[in-house]
């Protein structure tokens, strides 16, 4: 087999298996699934999060099996996950504490009191600026509740099903942070 022969097949065949593995999305990867504790979570789908015209993070949701049914994924008490994988270099920690403030506000229709303890402490986790390539995983384990790995290191975890429903609400609830990261989530 000739060298440029070798070289086409080889790069035909990485193309192919990094398909397999990952959802390429606003150049970046994410891995077709997750371990969340002792489970292993499928893509269900991935979008981008965009701000205007400004690409922010790809955004993956990992759940135990495939589902297009937003409520029905926001109300389960089962392990699943976000990833947001940043594209956008330099979102500083006041800019994601007002972005999550602005998602809690909309799933709750303004009213915070339920959850205000619990999103307060979220919030508490988010002390550094996200930079191009970081990696956050918001990982929902039942009566553990939400554990939130900044580039591969646990910041905290916040107890209750009803903080999970408003924080995966934020993506897939009736008014999204993103209408098209909802699609791109729900497999759509």
């Amino acid at each position: 087999m000739s060298k440029k022969l070798f070289v086409i097949v080889s790069a035909v065949f990485l193309a192919v298996s990094s398909s397999v593995a990952a959802k390429d999305i606003g150049g970046v990867s994410l891995p077709d699934s997750l371990t969340a504790g002792k489970n292993q979570l499928v893509l269900n789908g991935a979008g981008l999060r965009k701000k205007l015209i400004i690409k922010v993070y790809a955004g993956g949701l990992y759940l135990m099996q495939k589902s297009s049914d937003a409520q029905k994924i926001i109300s389960a008490d089962e392990p699943m996950a976000i990833r947001m994988h940043f594209i956008y270099d330099g979102v500083s920690a006041d800019k994601l504490i007002a972005a999550w403030n602005e998602g809690f506000a909309n799933v709750t229709g303004g009213n915070l009191a339920a959850i205000k303890k619990e999103a307060d402490a979220f919030n508490s986790f988010f002390t550094e600026e996200a930079k191009k390539g970081d990696i956050y995983d918001i990982v929902y384990l039942p009566e553990q509740g939400i554990s939130l790995y900044m580039k591969g290191k646990l910041k905290g975890t916040v107890k209750g099903l009803e903080f999970k429903k408003a924080a995966f609400g934020i993506w897939l609830g009736d008014k999204p942070a993103d209408s098209s990261l909802k699609k791109g989530m729900l497999g759509e």
